[in-house]
């Protein structure tokens, strides 16, 4: 298992971080961000999103409508499972096909504990530890190779 810890101390941090991980990412990337209300997750993806060539204008946490779809580098997924309660709710969405769509693109999962058991073993996650008002800690990890430039690329 790849394991990769970093702190940032401002939103304009994070943004950044997500940058270079969109820069970074691969077609069938799949990435788990979890972690608390307030904590960073869709300003992560922000700048994950802009990193793939999505104007950081046209990403806004899916909260009601589940799913986001972008066009950049890459296509993008982002899904919001705040709403969501339990497994059968995730087969309801259609989270499985979305799996398939994501081959040629870059998945992106918010409040992804929710349905981690569903979520294939080859994803990067992602949680997210507030630590003071803009202080974060963001542990990354995947048990694949494939991210192994988004961990050299946050160095």
């Amino acid at each position: 298992m790849n394991t990769f810890e970093v702190y940032s101390n401002s939103s304009a941090a994070t943004l950044s971080m997500g940058k270079k991980i969109g820069s970074n990412l691969a077609p069938g990337s799949i990435i788990a961000l979890s972690g608390e209300l307030g904590c960073g997750k869709t300003l992560l993806t922000r700048g994950i999103c802009e990193g793939l060539g999505v104007p950081p204008r046209h990403v806004s946490s899916p909260t009601f409508v589940l799913v986001n779809e972008y066009k950049g580098r890459l296509p993008v997924f982002h899904m919001d499972l705040y709403r969501l309660g339990d497994i059968d709710d995730g087969f309801e969405i259609g989270i499985m096909d979305y799996f398939n769509r994501a081959e040629a693109g870059v998945m992106l999962i918010e409040w992804a504990e929710k349905m981690i058991s569903l979520l294939p073993p080859d994803m990067l996650r992602v949680e997210f530890e507030i630590l003071g008002d803009k202080k974060r800690r963001i542990k990354f990890s995947s048990n694949n190779e494939k991210f192994g430039a988004v961990f050299k690329g946050l160095k």
